[in-house]
């Protein structure tokens, strides 16, 4: 079973994938496909209010927010991490509760990198927003940093997420039941 997405110009067949016995989801992977990952990141970039730095969860968002600073002439932008590496210092972190990861996981944040937000207006990428969590989550750590969050961005905004004001997408992404039928809106 699959849906067939169009965003940025392109079409894709996405699997849909059961997460538990009352819903599905439909999977949207960025990672190897670089025509989406390049058209995506220019139709954000299109949509993107005036800021200083970007920001994203890993791991899925990442190609994106690389692209989308090459495609802006942009020579740096950060990640939160899933887990504290050595070579981070003065690190901070915030629960996260994503749809995709069962459990309570944590974001955590490099010190040296919230030091060069602070005071900058920060856009925050994601793949998909859907409970919109992660996002939640990657903003109380830039907020910690001192930045101002002046964007949050995703290629998708998955279910309610769509109704949210305070996101710009390219397109709407529907859930679905355990069967894999659409749920409506």
């Amino acid at each position: 079973m699959t849906y067939t997405l169009n965003v940025a110009g392109l079409t894709r067949q996405l699997p849909i994938c059961k997460v538990s016995d009352t819903l599905s989801i439909a999977g949207f992977v960025i990672f190897g496909d670089v025509e989406l990952t390049c058209q995506c990141a220019r139709a954000l970039l299109e949509k993107a209010p005036e800021y200083d730095y970007m920001v994203a969860p890993e791991a899925k968002a990442i190609p994106l927010i690389h692209e989308m600073a090459k495609q802006a002439g942009r020579n740096d932008y950060f990640l939160v991490r899933k887990k504290a590496k050595a070579y981070m210092h003065n690190v901070f972190k915030v629960e996260d509760h994503s749809i995709t990861t069962e459990g309570t996981q944590y974001l955590y944040m490099d010190g040296d990198d919230a030091a060069k937000m602070k005071g900058k207006r920060v856009i925050i990428i994601d793949d998909v927003i859907s409970t919109g969590g992660s996002i939640a989550a990657v903003e109380e750590l830039v907020r910690e940093a001192g930045g101002i969050v002046v964007g949050r961005m995703a290629v998708l905004a998955e279910g309610d997420a769509a109704q949210r004001g305070d996101i710009i997408f390219l397109e709407r992404l529907p859930l679905f039941d355990g069967e894999g039928n659409e749920i409506k809106a």
